[in-house]
Formats: structure tokens, sequence, C-alpha cells
């Protein structure tokens, strides 16, 4: 920028800051204001950055700025002035204006500023300039923190921020032309740094506990100093170079020698001795030009082998979205005495501060303390030190931070979240794929440090690596990622240098992982599966459900007497968190006031008289326009007339949607409803490494590899060593040659093996013959595999290139439909269309003369011929297995058969006629109470030889005698027990159920004899089953079983013959209370007395207490309907009581 062409103001403020004289810089008497306006002018300059560019071109920095800061470092304002215009002025282009802008007028300002930053980092390649700074930040950090002031923290940041800004400055490509160990501008800025001691005031602020705050400040400024330092090189400066290293340059030299000897061969061929004597032009037989003559060559006849239609012609170009990613630039060798004092930096920084910073940077980014991005100097920091470490004399405890389990899944975590970005962000794809290969180097370091840690000497080193590998391999996360990068690599985004350090990472996973393998015969690892599962969820509490049918006038009289008493007894208050609307529903909250006026008519019809009033309340408030809810002062004598009138009302009610018929499932008091959700299983396998590998062995992974193999010539010896082994793996191990039957990859053999300098790619020679003898094999038996060369093949396609085009037919296509198969199909799908309830296909695949046919092969062709719109007129349903009468007495009559039996499943499986699974058997026992719980209906599991039998668990087939169980004095209670067995069985004869009935002492000597120890061996003799343990608090199981009715008459019998008293019969003295059958009029006041809680032994069902069977309810004075006055049942009580006062109960026992 011309200089005339400044701002005036500007000019004048420039002016005013002062002049130099010789070496020494006189400052104006305004010049700390003059500083403070050019940071305003810098505030407020437009998107072109003019006010940066003038300063730039009038070298402001150079010749004002850096003579104040060295000739006036005591005065501290002007000093802090002078610091925070320099950060300014040297911050990067990029947070200037953004990003590299696309426009030319913008980028032509960009680059401006560029070169501006450019000739700043050459003007502070001083080491006056640096000493000052490094003597005022030293006196700074002599201060204790209770002396240092805010101004000093920020003077501070502000000096580590000048120096981050100047090296982060980029290099002039012109400048790094120059051969290497020439010292560049860089570097001068690094010995600069050296020299004025700033780098061990570095060291301090890394180590030092007390200045944490400035840790990512140092970390980024490292980064910065070692940019352009490759670590195992930087290691190795000032020592001898190995013999490996030396190995390897005589190698690169000779094949640059057996190529240039190669071209020289070549070129001498082609050259004749003098001119040619057939000077002209030629007519090339057999090979056409671009209509259907011959072709015509003007050239040489030693070059008619190089001759190709594309000579001439302009080359294609290639869209901007479509050209590969830039390759980073090559780096250049630094000065040697800069590389001295970078490697003895390195070490002292090792030794003690790597450990401190990195847990100091670490905490700070899981707390989210730093900015964005800052994560990648701590990878950076990672792949470097480490790699320092390995090159140097490799040390663990010097790494030992960053070398665990959780830095890998640190890694792993960022490497996703950038490889996800980078999907996602398509226009900063490229810096996101940047930062992915700085994690993708950290990961590969740490591999290599795990694997150096094998090779210790030391044992506690060795077991900590093997715990490492032990997790990572464990883990599915670390197995699947370098799938992921492989099958999503995309090379307009990622250059060449990130797919050759993933096949060198993927190369070094896969050594460890087999040769950790190879020491064990089964490794167990984690996988994770998708599985559907059914879950059962019940309507929605406090929705009820819509009546079947109309209530009649008549009805609703006989209901309204037993509702109005249950709403007089509600003058004390009500719950009020009752809400009458649905708030997730689509429909306003206005217009949902019908539908809360239904509700509360399904309340007062299900007899929930108080729930209806809250509703009432409640919907008032919400809808409290013209009083349909009634006033808000309204009395509870209007409220309940109000609830009459809406009882009586014929309130308009949505249809139900059509629903298919439950069968057997009607009867239960809460529908259930399934719903299949997709949840994530985490199990365990033996992992097979083979298994494995074979998930490389796809297109996508193959064609990476190729085109690294692509630039054979410029990979190391190493790269091209991973991708032969790699390649070797696929096509040796796993057989699948057939996979790199591809015309790029045979032009790739071609070049390779014509090149001069073969010799030096032994193993690449050696794999592209093998796989060009496999080819040629194939393609005598096959012919078709020539043009299978124009293709990138899945696994399957070279299965049938292999083994033939039919090996897959009968396992991959499903076989057609003939004209006789539709028509057989179209007459079952019009024969079942109409049955209501049935599984129209699983009719039709009941019926089908074709074998092998699916539900969704059958679905697809009634969608295909028409006869359905779509799939989802079949919905797949669980099909109901019906019993027939004839079916349930069989079943009955096996299970009283088999009753007594270790086996009672096993046995009614073995006789039963119609064949049906366990699960449904089962089922079907429990629904006619011929079980009460599913484990007695299984096998029983035999007792060993020697253990004591329980006295729960003798059998009753063989019953000692009376007198020597029943001790004197209890002959009353065994005439009760004679009374409750007779009575069973004549009610199970009168009902022809056998259903479990308790047995319930009321007297008080019953309850004496059911506590004596002999009383209740007795009735355990007798097959009375006792209550489970858990019952004492809770019920929550019903009793284990019951007894047949000839066994209830033969044990009255016996009991009847051996009583004490003489012959069997009834006895007048015992009452007809024993059964648990209450008399027409409950003896027991209210609340029920703890003995009656025993009833709760005829409850069946798993949580929710049902009521007892029709034959032990009780009978109130209004009949069986009910009245209004009527008790509740003795189930009612007791769930009631145990609701309100949960008393422990007393064991009871049950028929």
């Amino acid at each position: 920028m011309d200089l005339y062409m400044m701002n005036c103001e500007l000019l004048a403020t420039c002016s005013a800051l002062g002049y130099l004289e010789g070496d020494v810089y006189h400052k104006e008497p305004d010049c700390l204001e003059s500083v403070k306006d050019l940071i305003r002018y810098l505030r407020y300059e437009d998107e072109t950055r003019d006010v940066r560019q003038q300063l730039g071109a009038a070298q402001i920095l150079q010749n004002d700025l850096l003579p104040l800061i060295a000739q006036y470092p005591q005065d501290k304002l002007l000093f802090d002035a002078v610091v925070r215009l320099m950060v300014n002025l040297t911050q990067p282009a990029l947070l200037c204006f953004g990003k590299v802008p696309h426009d030319p007028g913008s980028r032509h300002c960009f680059l401006q500023v560029v070169s501006y930053l450019q000739a700043y980092k050459e003007a502070f390649a001083s080491e006056k300039v640096f000493g000052v700074l490094s003597e005022k930040l030293y006196d700074l950090l002599q201060l204790d923190w209770e002396q240092r002031q805010e101004e000093d923290n920020l003077l501070v940041e502000r000096i580590l921020l000048l120096v981050r800004n100047v090296l982060h400055i980029p290099a002039d490509p012109e400048e790094e032309k120059s051969v290497d160990d020439d010292a560049s501008t860089h570097d001068r800025v690094l010995w600069a740094i050296h020299v004025s001691g700033m780098d061990d005031l570095l060291k301090f602020l890394a180590s030092s506990s007390a200045e944490q705050q400035w840790g990512l400040h140092v970390l980024e400024i490292i980064s910065l100093m070692f940019r352009d330092q490759d670590p195992e090189q930087l290691a190795a400066t000032g020592q001898a170079r190995p013999a490996k290293e030396q190995v390897a340059d005589v190698r690169d030299l000779e094949v640059l020698r057996q190529r240039e000897l190669a071209e020289r061969k070549s070129r001498a061929f082609q050259r004749g001795s003098r001119h040619s004597r057939f000077g002209g032009s030629y007519v090339v037989q057999g090979l056409k030009s671009i209509g259907d003559r011959d072709l015509v060559f003007h050239k040489g006849l030693h070059n008619l082998k190089e001759h190709s239609h594309d000579l001439g012609k302009e080359p294609r170009r290639v869209p901007k979205r479509r050209q590969p990613a830039r390759e980073a630039e090559p780096r250049r060798r630094s000065a040697l005495n800069v590389r001295l004092f970078l490697r003895e930096f390195c070490g002292d920084f090792l030794e003690s501060c790597y450990n401190p910073l990195m847990r100091l940077v670490k905490d700070q980014l899981l707390r989210e303390k730093s900015q964005q991005h800052d994560e990648t100097y701590y990878l950076w920091a990672m792949a470097f030190f480490m790699a320092f470490n390995r090159g140097r004399r490799f040390r663990p405890e010097l790494v030992s931070e960053t070398v665990s389990v959780r830095a890998f899944h640190f890694i792993e975590q960022n490497l996703t979240a950038y490889y996800e970005a980078m999907l996602l962000d398509k226009k900063e794809a490229t810096s996101w794929a940047r930062r992915m290969h700085l994690a993708l180097k950290a990961y590969r370091e740490l591999l290599t440090t795990v694997q150096e840690m094998d090779r210790s000497p030391d044992e506690a080193v060795r077991e900590c690596s093997k715990i490492i590998k032990n997790n990572i391999f464990y883990l599915m996360e670390y197995r699947e990622l370098f799938l992921a990068l492989f099958r999503k690599f995309q090379e307009t985004h990622q250059p060449r240098c990130f797919l050759r350090d993933l096949v060198e990472t993927t190369h070094l996973f896969l050594k460890m992982l087999e040769a950790f393998c190879r020491g064990r015969n089964n490794l167990v690892v984690q996988v994770l599966g998708s599985k559907r599962v059914r879950r059962k969820k019940q309507p929605r509490a406090g929705r009820a459900a819509p009546p079947a049918q109309p209530r009649t006038p008549q009805e609703l009289e006989e209901l309204w007497p037993s509702l109005a008493e249950q709403l007089g007894v509600c003058a004390q208050p009500l719950p009020e968190d009752v809400v009458p609307f649905d708030a997730a529903s689509e429909t306003p909250v206005e217009e949902q006031r019908a539908e809360a006026m239904v509700r509360i008519q399904d309340s007062l019809l299900g007899r929930r008289a108080p729930a209806a009033l809250t509703l009432l309340r409640s919907a008032r408030e919400v809808w409290p326009e013209q009083d349909v809810f009634g006033s808000p002062q309204a009395a509870l004598d209007e409220e309940i007339e109000l609830l009459r009138q809406i009882l009586f009302a014929p309130l308009p009610r949505q249809a139900a949607p059509e629903v298919e018929e439950p069968g057997e499932e009607e009867e239960e008091e809460e529908e259930e409803v399934e719903e299949e959700l997709a949840s994530v299983q985490v199990s365990e396998k033996e992992f097979n490494f083979l298994d494995y590998l074979k998930r490389f062995a796809s297109a996508s992974v193959v064609k990476a590899y190729v085109l690294l193999l692509r630039g054979y010539r410029q990979n190391s010896t190493h790269t091209n060593h991973c991708v032969a082994k790699m390649l070797h793996r696929i096509a040796y191990d796993l057989k699948m040659e057939a996979l790199l039957f591809q015309l790029s990859v045979f032009c790739i053999f071609n070049r390779l093996l014509s090149d001069p300098s073969a010799s030096a790619y032994k193993e690449l020679v050696t794999f592209a013959k093998y796989v060009l003898g496999k080819f040629f094999a194939l393609a005598a038996t096959n012919k078709k595999v020539y043009v299978e060369l124009l293709f990138w093949k899945s696994t399957a396609t070279v299965r049938e290139m292999t083994e033939g085009y039919s090996s897959l037919s009968g396992a991959r296509r499903a076989p057609k439909w003939t004209l006789q198969e539709e028509e057989e199909l179209r007459e079952l799908y019009l024969k079942y269309k109409g049955v209501e309830g049935a599984d129209v296909v699983g009719s039709i695949l009941a019926r089908l003369r074709a074998p092998g046919r699916t539900r969704k092969q059958v679905v697809k062709q009634l969608v295909r011929l028409g006869l359905a719109e779509s799939a989802r007129d079949f919905p797949k349903g669980t099909r109901l297995v019906l019993w027939t009468e004839e079916q349930e007495r069989e079943l009955q009559r096996l299970f009283e058969e088999f009753q007594g039996a270790d086996d009672i499943l096993g046995n009614i499986m073995k006789h039963l006629t119609a064949k049906r699974s366990k699960a449904r058997v089962v089922e079907k026992l429990l629904s006619l109470g011929l079980g009460a719980e599913r484990k007695e209906l299984y096998k029983k599991r035999k007792r060993k030889p020697g253990l004591p039998v329980s006295s729960s668990e003798c059998s009753w087939g063989h019953l000692s005698p009376l007198p020597s169980l029943v001790p004197a004095g209890l002959a009353g209670s065994l005439l009760w027990l004679q009374n409750c067995l007779n009575r069973a069985a004549e009610d199970r004869e009168e009902d022809g159920t056998a259903q479990p009935v308790p047995l319930v002492p009321l007297l008080e000597e019953n309850e004496d004899a059911m506590e004596n120890q002999g009383f209740q061996k007795l009735l355990r003799k007798v097959g009375v089953r006792a209550p489970a343990n858990e019952q004492v608090i809770t019920p929550r199981q019903s009793p284990r079983g019951t007894l047949g009715n000839c066994s209830l008459r033969s044990q009255s019998g016996l009991w009847g013959a051996s009583s004490p008293g003489g012959g069997g019969g009834l006895s007048p003295e015992v009452p007809r209370l024993g059964l648990a059958r209450p008399p027409r009029t409950s003896p027991w006041p209210d609340p029920p007395p703890p003995r009656l809680l025993q009833t709760a032994l005829g409850v069946t069902g798993r949580f929710k207490p049902s009521p007892p069977p029709a034959a032990c309810r009780p009978r109130t004075a209004g009949g069986e309907g009910g009245s209004a006055g009527a008790r509740p049942s003795g189930a009612q009580m007791w769930g009631g009581a145990l609701r309100s006062q949960p008393l422990p109960l007393p064991g009871s026992f049950c028929l």
C-alpha cells in the first residue's frame, strides 16, 4: 500500500508516537494517548482491515513499537499499552477475516495482511526484543499471588499471547526454498527465545502448581515451537546415526541409481547413430484413427510404442469439489544449533513438565474450561512427546499420564466426533479432517508406546501393557474404529498422508491383536447387538374406558342412590391435583370440555363418585365460562344435583376404534397393550481373528489401499510393507484374491513389474505375480472374469466368480410364483378374507401346496396381484390357541391323575392328545385354577441322600397312626378338620371346579390348634398347603396346589375312623364355619380382626389381589346382586385392611 494513500488522522497519530535517532528512540509527550488511539482505530476497522494494512505498510511495529518497549521498559502504562497494541497487530489473519476469502478483492487483502505479518516476524527475530519481554515476565512471576494485581495477570497473558502470535505466523514460501540446515526466520525466532531465557520461563509455567491458569497458553506456544520438527529425528540429533538408518539411506540411493540407469539405457535404444533415413509420415495398419481409416503417424518409428490418442489433447479439468485434498507441506530441517536446543528443551520438559501439564490440560478440557478446539494441542503434545520419548531412551514413567485406557477412550471419543462432524459439516470438512489426522497420530503413538512397553525388561511395565491391551481389545468401539475410517475415507477432504497414517496404524493394531490372540486359547470380547423386546403397558390411569353399551334410565335410577350416599360423605377436602384435560393431545384445551364431561360421567358409571366430584371441581376452574360445570360458589348439594344431571345426560361419544376379538382375554379387568422396542444388547462372545479380518474384505477398504499403492514410488518402505501385508491377508489368508481382480489394480501391477527398480519392491512384485497367477487360472474356467475386471466386487460377487454364478441363487433369490400358485393364492385369499379374528396370511401359509414360502413372500405377492394395497393390511399378531371343552376336560383329568407325581407337566405332555407347547399347557392349567404357580408344575429336583427332609415336604401317601400325630386334647379340632374336608368335597362336586379353598379357624380352640406343631404336621400329612413365608407381611403368591375330591373324601373317612371320638360323620358341636364359607350375615365387626386377613390365601394372581372363588364369597342381606348398603367381601376387606394397616399375618393353610 502506498504510504501517501494513508489516512490523514492515522498518519498524524503515528507521527505523534515519537522518532528514532540513531539507536535511541525519543517518544513524544502524547505517545501514550497515540498508542491508545491506534488501538481504538483497530477496533473500528472495516471488513477489508484497512487500518491494519496501513499500519503494516508504514512499518509502525518495526520502527516505533519495538523501539518503544526496548527503550522504555520501566514505563508501566506505556509498556502495557504497546504490548496490547502489538498483540492486536500480530493476531493471525484467519482471526481477522474469519475464514479464507474466496472473492479476489477480499483474498488480496487477506494475502496483504499475511505479508505484513511475515515482516513482523522478521522484526521479532531479535534477542533484544525477547530479552525485554523475558525480563518483564520474570519480574511479574516473582510476585506472590497476594502482591500480584489484576493488571499484572493481564500483562502476563498478553506477553504469552504476543509470543504465541509471533510463532503462529506462517513462513514465507520463497524463504522455504532454501536448503536444509539453513536458519529460517522461524529458527531465528526460536534462537532468540532460547538466548533470552524465555524457554526457561515456559518450562517454569508448565511445571509450577501456582501458575496452572497459563497451562493451555504454554502448551499452545510449545506446539508452535515444534511444528516443523520430526520427533524421532529430533531425538537422534547430535548422536551417531544408527546402522539401520544408514542401511535405509543406501537402499534409497540404490533405487535411484537403478532407475537412472534404466532410463539411460532406454534413451540409448531410442537414439540412433545418426538421423533417420526414413523421414516422413507412416500409416499404421490395424490401428484406426478417429474415422475408419488407418492412423497416420508423423513421428519416428522408435516412438511408436508410446503412441496414444490422448497426445496433444488438453487434460480434462477436474471440478474443484472433486480435486484431491492438498498434501501437507514438506518439512525442512532446522539449523543444527536450533535442533540441539530443542532436543534439550524436550528432554527437560519430559523430565519435569509433561505429566503435570497434561494432567492439568486434560482436566480443563473435561471441565470445559478451555476454548473451542483446544484439545488439538493436547493431541499434538501426546503424539510428539511420546514419540520423542521412544526415540531418545524409552522411559514409560515420563509419559505415564497419557498411557492408560482413559487416554485411549479420550482419543477415540474425539476421533469419532471429528469423523461425524466431517460428514455433517461439508463446508469445513477439510478442517475437521486435519483435526481427525491429529487424533489418529495420537492414537498410533499410543499403540506404538504400548507395543514398546511389551519389550521392556521391567515385569511391571509389561503387565501394565497387558492390562491396557486386554481392555482395548475387549471393547467393540476400538475394534470397529478403523473399519469406519476406511469406509468413509474421502480423497477430496482427507489428504494422502492421512491415509498413510491410517494404513500404518491399522497394520500395527492388527499385528498387536494377532499376537495377543496367539498366546491365548480363547479371547472373550464385547459385542453390541440390537434386540427387539416386548413391553407390556397398562392403559393410562384415570382414563376410564367407555361403557360397552348405554345404560337404561331404570339402571341409572338404581345406580344413583349408592352414588348419592358416597357424595354425601365428601364434605372433607378432596385432592386438587387432578387435571381435567390432556396436555399432550393435539386437540386444544378449549375444545376438550366435552371430553371432560364424558370423563365425569364415566367415573359416575364406574361407581367412583369422589373422583367424579374432583373432576367436576377441576373442570370448573379450567372452563369457568357460562357456568357449565357450576358456579364457583356452588355448595355440595348443588354439585350433587349437577352430577346427577351429568349421569342421566346422553352425552355424545367418539366412536372407539375397531379392535380384534381378544378371545378369552376379554374377561381380564385391564387390557394389556404390547409394543416392540429396539434395545441395544451388550453381550460377550469368543473372539476369532479371522472373522474380524473378514470385515476388512470389502471394496471400500480395498479401494483405499489401492489408492495408496498407486504412489508406491513416493511411499516409504514401511508403508509399502503395510499395504502389501493387508492385501496379502485378504488374498491369501481369507482366499479373497478375486477382490483385487480390478483393471486399475492390474494397471498398477503392470507399472510395478515394468519398473526398472522393481528389485527394490520385492514384496510388492511377489504379491502382484501371485494375484495375476490366480486371475489367469480362474480365467481358464470362467471367461466372464475379463468383464468383471471393470467393476469393484462385493464378497457375494467374489463367491459367484469362484464357485459359479448359480451358487447363491437358491439362498439369495426367492422362487418365482407360477400361474398355478398365483391362482391358488388368489382362491385362498378370497376364502379366508372374510373370516373375522383369523390371521389371513397364516391360514394361507398353512394350506399352500408349495412348501418353503414365507409370510413376507406371501404378503408381497398379494400386494403385487392387487389383492391388497400394502403390507400394512396384514399385521402380524400373536396366534391364539383355542381349547375345546373336550380338551379342557382331558387336561383336568390328567392333572388330577398325575398331581402327586414329581413331574406333573412332563406326564401331562406325554398323555395329552392335542399337542400343545409347555407354555400353553401351563397357562391353561393356571387359568382353570388347577395350579397356583408355575414352579409346582415342573419337575421337582430329587434331594441328595443323607440330607434332612423338612416337614413341609413330607408325602401324604402314607399316614401314621393318629394317636402318634395328634396329641390328646385336640379332638374338637380334629372333628372341625373332618367337617372342612367333607364340605370342600361337596362344593367341588357341585361346582365342578377344584380351586384352592382357605382353611380359616374362627373358634379360639381351632386357632390354638393351628399354632400347635403336631397339628400342623398332621395338616401337612393330609396335603394341606401352608402359606408362603412372604405372605406374612405382603402375600404375593397363591397356595401351592389343591387336593382332588377323592383325596378329600378318603382323608375325611380316615379321620372318621381314627378319631378319638369314635365313628365318622359330622359332629353337631362343630359349626360349619370351618370352611371358608362365611354365614349369610357377617359375624365380625368392622374393621375385621387380623385373623380374617388369612383369607388372602384364596387370592389368585401375581401382583393384584383378586376376589376369592364364588363358593367362598360371603353373601349379604341384599342377595347376589348387592345393594346400596352391602358390606364388601372378605377379600375386599382384607385388601383394604392390608393397605391401611400392614399387620403381620399369621400363617393359614389351604385345601
